[in-house]
C-alpha cells in the first residue's frame, strides 16, 4: 500500500511537502493509476480556508489520523462521532466556538490538538477520552480554572480526569439479572439446597485511574465501591460466599462485621507476601476470603494453600518452578464445612422423610483461590491449579481419618466445592485440567520448559498416556452459552471466574445469568468498574442441590 494519507487543499501541489515528520504521503503516479491501483487512505488531511465539509467525511469510519488545522471552520458536526478509529484529530487553527460531545465517543484517540480557535468551553464528554496523550488547547479564552490544571505537571491527564468525574451519569441501573432454572429438585429423597457465590471484588489498591481510566475517580473509591458491593452480596443472600481481592483491613472492619450482622462467620488469609510486611503495610494486602451462613453450615477446620511454598518444596532442582512459579504469592484457602440441620429442613419437608442424623453431619471441603494474572505465565497458573488439587486430596485425606471418630476412614464423604478467579480462559489448560481430571504432560501451557520432575511429585503421571490427572470429578457450573465473560473491561472480556462442584453427589438447580449486553451496547459502557457496576468482575452464583454420602464415591474417584 503506497498511499498512506490523503491532502486536499485548495492551492493544488503536484508534491506536498509536510512541516510534520510524523506525517509521510506517498503521491500515486499517473502510471499506477492507469494500471488500475487502488489506494487505501487511513489518513486524511483537507487544509486551505476550508468554511464547511463533505457529510461524506463522516462516512469514513476507517480513518486512523485526520488533519483539519489552518482552515476557516466554525463548527463540527456530531457525525464526527462516527470516526470510532482515530488515534489523531486535528482542529487546530480554525474558528471554532464550540465543540459537540460526541468528540466524547472517539476513546482511541491519543492526539487531540485544539490550539488556535475560539473555545471558552469544553464538553465534559471529553473526560471519556481515556487514551489520550496528547491535548493541544493554547491560544484559546478558556477559563483559568480550566488552564490552571491543563497547566500543571501531567495536565492532560488531570484535566480528563477532572472533566470525566464531573460528567453526568446519563446510564441508568442495569436490568436485573435472570435467574436461569436448569432442573427441579429430588423429590424422591432427602437433599441439602443451598447456593454459592464466587465474587472477585476489585482490590482497592488495584482500582485507580492509571488501570479504569474510563471510570471516574469517585467511582473508584472504596468508600464508594464497597456499598454496592456489599448490597449485591446481600441482595442475593448466598448461603456460601467466597471473595477474591479483599485487603485485609476491608475483611476485619467491613466485610465480617457487616456480614456477622446478617448470620454469616468467615475465614480469610492474605497474600503470602503479607509474612514479610510491616503491620501497617501488612493491612492492604489482598487475599482469599469465606463467608459461610451460620444456620446452615458449622466451619470444622480451615487450610491455607501456599503456592510460593508448595514451589519450592517440590522444585526437584527446576530451575523454572523456583525462577518462575516460586516468587508468585498467590493462595488458595479451604473451608471444611459441616451441614447442620436446618440446611436440610427444606428437602425434609418437601419429601416428607424423616431427617436422617449422618446427613446432618455432611462434610463439604469449600475452596477458593486466586491464580496468577499475566497471560505469559499459563505454565504457573496450571501448575498452581496442579498443586491445589494435590493439597486438597491431602486435606480431604485427612478429614477421612479425622472427623468421625470410630469410623472407617473414607475422603470420598467429603464433598468438594472449588470457587476462584482462576484468571484463565475455559480452553485453557488450567480448565481442561479441571474439568476432565487429565492434562498432557507436553501441554502448550507448560510452555516446553522443564518442570516434569517436580509435576510427578505433585500429580501423578500416567506413563501410559503420558498424562498428569487428579482423583476429583468436577464440573463448572457455569458455561460460555450462558455467561459470555466474568471479567469486563476495556483491554479485556472474558470468562475467568469459575464455580467447580462435585459432579457425582451435586447438581445446580439454577444459577444467575449475565448482565446485559444491550445495557452496554446501548450506554457505550467500554468497560467496568462503572458507577453502577462496583467490579471489574461479575460475581457468579448458583443454586446446588447436594445428595448425602455414606461411603460412596462422591467428588473423588474410589479405587478399587
Amino acid at each position: 500500500m503506497k498511499t498512506q494519507g490523503f491532502k486536499m487543499s485548495r492551492n493544488h501541489k503536484d508534491k506536498y511537502e509536510s512541516s510534520n515528520p510524523r506525517r509521510t504521503h506517498t503521491i500515486m503516479t499517473p502510471e499506477e493509476a492507469a494500471t488500475g491501483k487502488k489506494s487505501f487512505w487511513p489518513e486524511i488531511e483537507i487544509t486551505g480556508s476550508v468554511r464547511n465539509l463533505s457529510p461524506h467525511l463522516w462516512t469514513l469510519t476507517h480513518l486512523t489520523a485526520l488533519y483539519l488545522n489552518d482552515n476557516s471552520l466554525q463548527r463540527i458536526p456530531a457525525e464526527i462521532g462516527r470516526l470510532v478509529n482515530l488515534r489523531v484529530l486535528d482542529l487546530s487553527s480554525n474558528k471554532l466556538r464550540s465543540l459537540p460531545a460526541e468528540l466524547g465517543e472517539l476513546i482511541y484517540l491519543k492526539e487531540l490538538l485544539l490550539n488556535q480557535n475560539f473555545l471558552r468551553v469544553l464538553p465534559y464528554e471529553l473526560g471519556k477520552l481515556f487514551q489520550l496523550q496528547i491535548l493541544g488547547l493554547h491560544g484559546n479564552p478558556l477559563s483559568k480554572d480550566v488552564m490552571a490544571i491543563y497547566g500543571e505537571p501531567q495536565g492532560t491527564h488531570k484535566l480528563l480526569s477532572y472533566m470525566l468525574d464531573n460528567l453526568s451519569v446519563t446510564a441508568g441501573h442495569p436490568p436485573q439479572r435472570p435467574w436461569i432454572p436448569l432442573t427441579r429438585p429430588n423429590r424422591m429423597r432427602p437433599t441439602c439446597i443451598f447456593t454459592v457465590m464466587c465474587y472477585n471484588v476489585l482490590s482497592d489498591k488495584y482500582a485507580t485511574r492509571q488501570m479504569y481510566g474510563y471510570c471516574p475517580s469517585w467511582a473508584l473509591e472504596w468508600e464508594y465501591r464497597k456499598k454496592g458491593i456489599l448490597d449485591e452480596i446481600r441482595h442475593y443472600a448466598a448461603d456460601i460466599i467466597s471473595l477474591q481481592e479483599v485487603e485485609t483491613d476491608q475483611f476485619y472492619n467491613f466485610f465480617l462485621p457487616e456480614l456477622k450482622c446478617d448470620g454469616y462467620d468467615g475465614i480469610f488469609s492474605p497474600k503470602s507476601r503479607a509474612k514479610t510486611m510491616a503491620e501497617n503495610d501488612r493491612k492492604f494486602v489482598d487475599g482469599c476470603a469465606i463467608f459461610f451462613r451460620t444456620a446452615k453450615f458449622t466451619l470444622i477446620k480451615e487450610h491455607l494453600v501456599e503456592f510460593n511454598q508448595l514451589a519450592m518444596a517440590n522444585a526437584e532442582g527446576s530451575d523454572n518452578m523456583l525462577n518462575r512459579v516460586m516468587p508468585k504469592d498467590n493462595i488458595g484457602l479451604a473451608a471444611l464445612l459441616r451441614t447442620n440441620e436446618a440446611a436440610w429442613e427444606n428437602a425434609n419437608a418437601t419429601t416428607g422423610l424423616p431427617t436422617d442424623p449422618a446427613q446432618v453431619h455432611q462434610n463439604v471441603l469449600v475452596c477458593t483461590a486466586h491464580l496468577h494474572w499475566d497471560p505469559e505465565f499459563c505454565d504457573v497458573k496450571l501448575i498452581q491449579t496442579m498443586m491445589l488439587s494435590n493439597e486438597l486430596k491431602s486435606i480431604l485425606d485427612q478429614s477421612g481419618t479425622s472427623l468421625r471418630p470410630g469410623h472407617k476412614s473414607d475422603a470420598s464423604n467429603v464433598q468438594l466445592l472449588l470457587c476462584g478467579d482462576f484468571n484463565s480462559l475455559p480452553d485453557s489448560g488450567v480448565i481442561e485440567f479441571l474439568t476432565s481430571g487429565r492434562v498432557a504432560a507436553d501441554h502448550r501451557d507448560f510452555k516446553e520448559l522443564t518442570y516434569k520432575s517436580s509435576l510427578q511429585k505433585i500429580s501423578g503421571c500416567e506413563p501410559k498416556t503420558n498424562e498428569f490427572t487428579h482423583s476429583f470429578k468436577l464440573a463448572s457450573a457455569y458455561s460460555e452459552d450462558i455467561m459470555p465473560y466474568t471479567n469486563y473491561t476495556f483491554d479485556f472480556k472474558g470468562i475467568i471466574d469459575y464455580i467447580f462442584y462435585s459432579k457425582q453427589s451435586m447438581v445446580p438447580l439454577g444459577l444467575l445469568g449475565p448482565l446485559s449486553a444491550e445495557w452496554f451496547k446501548e450506554h457505550k459502557i467500554v468497560g467496568c468498574p462503572h458507577p453502577h457496576v462496583p467490579s471489574d468482575h461479575f460475581p457468579l452464583l448458583v443454586e446446588i442441590e447436594m445428595t448425602p454420602t455414606s461411603g460412596a464415591t462422591n467428588g473423588m474417584i474410589s479405587r478399587r
